[in-house]
């Protein structure tokens, strides 16, 4: 995520913010009326209070001063007349304060939930090419900016309604005046704008950076075992601090630039009242205007002086906007959705045929990691995918669950192409259980439902199914056992249980095990696939395999090798048939005497 080398236009800047603020207002236009109703509120109150201050001016402080008129009549109507704009002035904040705040929020909560469903309708592809703390940032700090400029807004439109409204009502008391106010104000606004236009690529900096930084403290939590295993403590916390101190400094940095604008337009106004003074003195030494009408104009803008200072604010707040919007819009902008046909899963019942018809797959466009593979599987049929390290099983079993598509070639349940079932029909008849288990933190039964509805023999029959019963009923709480994060209070072998369980309560017509019991020790896991074969299950099952023991209670064995399948038969035929097979088993078998040698001499 580069940031732009050239410094777009302060009218680019000005566009670009209108028409996020114009999406933004598209989705809640009532919430966005209110608030600035609310801000047109305040905006009239300050304007009749001016008027009323001249009013008091002219009927009750000069008569009183030059003649001792009796002004209690007048004075306790004026004073009326000012707790009745308070009122109205307080009126209006109120409205616009929890108007625009009602805006932002919700437009928050809008953009993070689409931003979610949007990234969960795309491909793994995708996720493949992305830091995961960057989106993360993106989530959080690049939305919070991205819709930082709502809240201020609808006031700030209430203040342009209060600039027209003033330098109408100046006009009407005496068009000099009302010329020099228009030029003075003129003169803020643009130096607002220069200062918001000098601020947006460096705020688009400080959004890249903090995503760098969200990057590196992800890493950080989810490498911790590595690190701490290596003693690299000390390595991440400096590398951390040094893009902490990137964040810092160009925080500071934008500040530093805002500010100084920001001093220049905090003295203006003052500067622009003593000018009309000046001028209104000798308005009023002509006699075109009363001393009245002086005191309603310099007053009026000695209201405006902070006002007029929040147009600078929006405008600083919107070119933040803009730049955490952009990395927002990067996200938005990703199309590369999974396609879906309207296919109907048929649901459990039966198990499902398996074909692949000349399947080729690749990462990148120049690593080929299947070609050409061909496949056919009956119902029912327990199959072992085995291979060496990278020859592509668990490519063609994330290809078999649609968790990617082939680039060429396709792959059949029953014959119909698994690219033609419906969203979230594919998933109701295969099973997909990786290694690595994910577990969410929730309790037992939470983490082997996923919010579906089953019933609590069911979950039982599939804990018992899984070989996961035992250590749960173990657990202090049973099923009802919360696990933690990523299941940290759980053993890896015992995760890939529960995982297993996960699939199986769902009864998959095809159920994937890419090396799903890697982490159970031999025995057990010959008992879990001894009772799946055993059981009751409507499932085809293809199986990443390592251990001879396993791949034994295969039905059938397939052999990848050389991108594509070397060899495809049962155990016993593949051994006199391939000698690549007899050579990997005997490996498999020499690793596994060795692993066994060494567990007894740690006894």
């Amino acid at each position: 995520m580069a940031v732009p080398t050239t410094l777009p236009s302060p009218w680019s800047v000005l566009r670009d913010g209108m028409h996020l603020i114009a999406r933004f207002v598209r989705r809640h236009p009532w919430a966005f009326g209110l608030a600035v109703f609310g801000a047109a509120m305040y905006a009239a109150a300050i304007v009749a209070s001016a008027q009323v201050v001249g009013w008091l001016t002219d009927t009750v402080i000069i008569p009183v001063l030059d003649g001792g008129a009796d002004y209690r009549r007048k004075i306790w109507a004026g004073v009326a007349a000012l707790v009745g704009v308070s009122l109205w002035k307080a009126s209006g904040i109120v409205l616009r304060r929890t108007a625009a705040g009602w805006l932002q929020f919700r437009t928050r909560q809008d953009v993070r939930n689409r931003l979610l469903e949007h990234q969960l309708d795309l491909e793994l592809s995708w996720f493949s090419q992305q830091s995961i703390g960057d989106l993360l940032a993106v989530a959080d700090s690049d939305t919070d900016r991205g819709t930082g400029v709502l809240a201020p807004l609808p006031y700030a439109t209430g203040v342009m309604l209060l600039l027209f409204g003033s330098a109408a009502m100046v006009t009407s008391i005496d068009v000099w005046l009302g010329l020099w106010s228009l030029v003075g104000l003129l003169v803020i606004v643009a130096i607002d704008v220069k200062g918001a236009w000098t601020v947006y690529p460096l705020w688009e900096d400080v959004q890249e950076q903090r995503g760098r930084l969200w990057s590196l403290a992800h890493e950080a939590f989810d490498g911790a075992l590595t690190i701490k295993s290596l003693g690299r403590e000390q390595m991440v916390a400096e590398r951390f601090g040094v893009s902490s101190d990137d964040v810092r400094d160009g925080i500071i940095n934008v500040n530093s630039r805002w500010v100084t604008y920001q001093a220049i337009i905090r003295a203006l106004p003052a500067a622009l009242i003593l000018v009309l003074i000046y001028a209104g003195a000798s308005r009023i030494k002509a006699g075109a205007i009363s001393a009245g009408d002086l005191v309603t104009v310099t007053y009026l803008l000695s209201l405006l002086a902070f006002p007029v200072q929040l147009i600078g604010f929006v405008l600083f707040d919107l070119s933040a906007s803009i730049a955490g919007w952009q990395r927002v819009q990067r996200v938005f902008d990703a199309d590369e959705f999974m396609k879906y046909g309207d296919t109907p899963a048929r649901g459990p019942g039966r198990a499902a045929a398996v074909d692949g018809r000349d399947v080729q797959f690749r990462y990148r466009a120049e690593e080929l990691i299947l070609d050409g593979v061909e496949m056919d599987l009956n119902a029912g049929t327990t199959l072992a995918v085995v291979g060496s390290t990278g020859s592509g099983k668990s490519t063609l079993t994330m290809l078999l669950a649609r968790l990617w598509d082939p680039n060429d070639g396709a792959i059949h349940l029953d014959g119909r192409d698994v690219r033609s079932y419906g969203r979230s029909e594919l998933p109701r008849e295969v099973a997909y259980v990786a290694q690595n288990a994910f577990l969410f933190d929730d309790t037992v039964t939470g983490n082997i439902t996923l919010g579906e509805e089953f019933s609590a023999d069911d979950v039982t029959t599939a804990a018992r199914l899984a070989g996961a019963d035992t250590f749960i009923d173990e657990l202090p709480d049973g099923y009802e056992s919360k696990l933690g994060e990523r299941g940290a209070s759980l053993s890896g072998g015992q995760r890939q249980r529960i995982a297993l369980a996960r699939a199986l309560i769902r009864r998959p017509r095809l159920m994937i095990l890419d090396d799903a019991t890697s982490a159970v020790d031999p025995s057990v896991e010959a008992e879990i696939l001894r009772s799946l074969k055993q059981a009751d299950l409507p499932s085809t099952i293809v199986m990443v395999a390592y251990r001879p023991a396993t791949i034994r209670l295969a039905d059938e064995v397939m052999f990848i090798d050389g991108k594509r399948v070397a060899a495809h038969g049962t155990h016993e035929e593949l051994l006199v048939q391939s000698p690549g097979y007899a050579d990997l088993v005997q490996a498999y078998e020499e690793d596994a005497r060795r692993r066994a040698g060494e567990a007894g001499a740690a006894r």
